[in-house]
């Protein structure tokens, strides 16, 4: 797998995942869990609604426009999960944090870290000569069905 697109497909599906289910272990062992505000809920959910979308996108946009959404949305959600996760311990605050959603949040965090990093690195040369991109070069002896 070497076209730059469905790596960061991958990365996200990865990172998705890791989301979903930190969430879903975090809400099975807060039997005393604090409910949410409607407010925060709709954040969460515009939170997890990027890397979701961003599955999509890694495959349909083009080159320029599918680098800079991964380099936006990676950042973001890097930025958000890290501060949340790692930023109230460091200040003194008490945080509901386990250690399994301390876990997956690193590697949600380290996932993101690393999707915004292909993206920055993409060469448009490589976009440009995307397996996908390629249908027939007669003069090389390439054709394809």
């Amino acid at each position: 797998m070497h076209d730059t697109k469905e790596r960061l497909s991958l990365f996200w599906i990865f990172a998705l995942l890791n989301y979903l289910y930190a969430d879903v272990v975090a809400l099975w062992s807060l039997a005393d869990a604090p409910h949410l505000p409607p407010w925060a809920l709709l954040g969460s959910a515009v939170l997890m609604e990027i890397p979701i979308a961003m599955i999509v996108a890694c495959r349909l946009l083009p080159f320029r426009a599918n680098r800079l959404a991964n380099i936006i949305a990676g950042a973001i959600l890097t930025l958000v999960n890290g501060f949340l996760t790692f930023v109230p311990p460091l200040v003194g605050a008490r945080t509901p944090a386990l250690p399994e959603y301390l876990f997956f949040a690193t590697i949600e965090t380290v996932c993101t870290s690393v999707i915004v990093w292909q993206a920055w690195t993409w060469s448009g040369i490589e976009a440009a000569v995307s397996p996908e991109r390629i249908v027939r070069q007669p003069e090389a002896g390439i054709t394809s069905a």
